[in-house]
């Protein structure tokens, strides 16, 4: 069994597993449903997008152009977001049927636009992207993980390590789009609240150093601390969010 890995105990960035950077998508009975569905997630995103717009990643470090990376998650590390879901009946109900699928929303990228390389927040998790809008192949449109270029495909999954470092572009005049989905993977089923309390507190510090800038000169020691003291908050929160339908 693989050792449990966090990027915010790491201050390499750098993970050190020997997993291939990519995972093949039959290997996942959730992945052939998904996919069969592809279509009908689509529509909800376009009926979604004829009266809404897709919200601006929160981290503005890990874009060439500010809200040029745009979402609208369905849920996020556990916590569901009933009122986002509302408007995606069909996609949610697919998705509650795996509980190990842990996170899941719509992203763009915009035309001229790239996500510069970072790493994952930790190996508990293959994530996992499936195409619903692809302007262009490769070289013009695509994903590299460690070193390993894809490129994605209409109503087809690029499920990848994300703790490795990874990118994307789209050097096209059009905008990219797919949907995103995060799952455990069998090695750490039973840590799943450990596993996402620690990352919606990783989440939590990393939102506040958007606005804090004088959070990144804390120490590692000092983050390590802070997380672990965090953390059992974050569980708490993630119970009451859920059963009393906030957000």
């Amino acid at each position: 069994m693989p050792e449990l890995w966090f990027s915010i105990f790491d201050f390499s960035f750098n993970y050190p597993g020997k997993e291939p950077p990519f995972a093949d998508p039959e290997s996942f009975d959730w992945a052939k449903e998904l996919q069969a569905n592809a279509a009908g997630i689509k529509g909800e995103l376009e009926a979604y997008l004829d009266v809404n717009e897709l919200q601006g990643y929160f981290n503005t470090s890990m874009v060439s152009k500010k809200n040029s990376w745009r979402t609208i998650a369905l849920k996020t590390w556990s916590i569901q977001l009933f009122k986002n879901q509302t408007h995606f009946p069909h996609t949610t109900a697919l998705l509650n049927k795996y509980p190990h699928i842990i996170s899941a929303s719509f992203n763009l990228l915009q035309a001229n636009s790239n996500i510069l390389p970072h790493c994952g927040d930790t190996n508990a998790i293959y994530r996992c992207h499936l195409g619903l809008d692809i302007p262009a192949g490769l070289p013009d449109c695509g994903f590299k993980v460690k070193g390993e270029e894809r490129a994605w495909t209409n109503n087809e999954w690029l499920i990848f390590m994300d703790a490795y470092q990874h990118e994307a572009w789209n050097n096209t005049p059009k905008d990219r789009y797919i949907f995103l989905i995060d799952v455990l993977r069998d090695d750490f089923k039973k840590k799943k609240r450990f596993v996402c309390s620690t990352v919606l507190t990783s989440l939590f510090l990393q939102k506040r150093a958007e606005t804090y800038k004088s959070l990144l000169k804390i120490k590692p020691g000092s983050v390590k601390l802070l997380t672990k003291a965090l953390r059992p908050l974050a569980s708490v929160a993630l119970y009451l969010s859920n059963t009393f339908k906030t957000f």
